[in-house]
């Protein structure tokens, strides 16, 4: 794709290199519909295959870095077969796409970051977060299985301990706790996000394009080698969505309490 074929991303492309990608649904804090997920799998490939960009910077506009799934895409993947196989591919796709990407990738949370937003948050290769930035996977306060991203680096960035506790409980964190359990490179103030995460975007746009590149690949085959579990991971998300559990975690979202989950009944 053509820069300009997206719609709910806009860019800047600098001199430096280094192209500003803002994830573009303020209204809606970002969060991602159906095309915004799509988008979000096909962007690295226009940025590998652009020889004028040396860093892809990412952030959110507005408050929000990406505040989650839209519950339509949600609504559309309960028991629908073949929503739930786009959406596989889709997320595979997502995963695989950023980590196969040679030039680095800088994140700058501004903001809430869950679901897909939360993937490339985190899978950034230095990810830059608002100190009161709030963060959650969510996926189990949903109804279905952590399958986005979250086997394949979360037990990387922060242990197992911790992966297993804020997997399993969902449970929100901030900015500073996440770069205390090492989630995230750095939290700063939130209103110095964008200034740390363009000094550091410049800097790798500056440095030597193939050592920086070939870092990057060589460190990412610990997650390729993690590979087979994310792909398990994903499939049982996929196979929760065709569950009851699904209906009552969206239902329980848009009413704003708490589910009960007919599988704990």
């Amino acid at each position: 794709m053509d820069y300009a074929e997206y719609r709910h991303l806009a860019f800047d492309r600098r001199p430096s290199g280094v192209v500003l990608v803002t994830i573009n649904r303020p209204e809606v804090m970002n969060a991602t519909n159906a095309r915004l997920h799509w988008e979000l799998t096909q962007v690295w490939l226009t940025i590998d295959a652009d020889p004028a960009a040396r860093v892809a910077l990412v952030t959110g506009a507005g408050r929000a870095f990406s505040a989650g799934g839209d519950l339509s895409l949600v609504e559309e993947m309960a028991g629908n077969a073949a929503a739930v196989a786009r959406t596989m591919r889709e997320a595979s796709d997502l995963v695989y796409n950023i980590i196969n990407l040679d030039k680095p990738i800088v994140s700058a949370i501004n903001g809430a970051a869950v679901g897909a937003g939360l993937v490339v948050a985190l899978l950034a290769d230095v990810s830059i977060i608002a100190e009161t930035a709030r963060l959650t996977d969510g996926h189990t306060r949903l109804g279905v299985a952590a399958g986005d991203h979250a086997a394949i680096i979360w037990p990387l960035l922060c242990g197992m301990a911790k992966a297993k506790y804020y997997l399993l409980t969902s449970e929100f964190l901030d900015g500073r706790e996440a770069e205390r359990i090492g989630l995230v490179s750095r939290a700063v103030p939130a209103e110095k996000v964008m200034d740390v995460a363009w000094t550091v975007a410049e800097s790798l746009a500056r440095g030597s394009q193939p050592a920086i590149r070939f870092t990057k690949r060589a460190l990412n085959n610990w997650l390729r080698q993690a590979g087979p579990i994310f792909d398990q991971s994903l499939a049982l998300e996929m196979l929760t969505f065709m569950g009851d559990d699904v209906r009552e975690g969206m239902q329980a979202i848009r009413e704003k309490r708490l589910p009960v989950f007919p599988s704990a009944r």
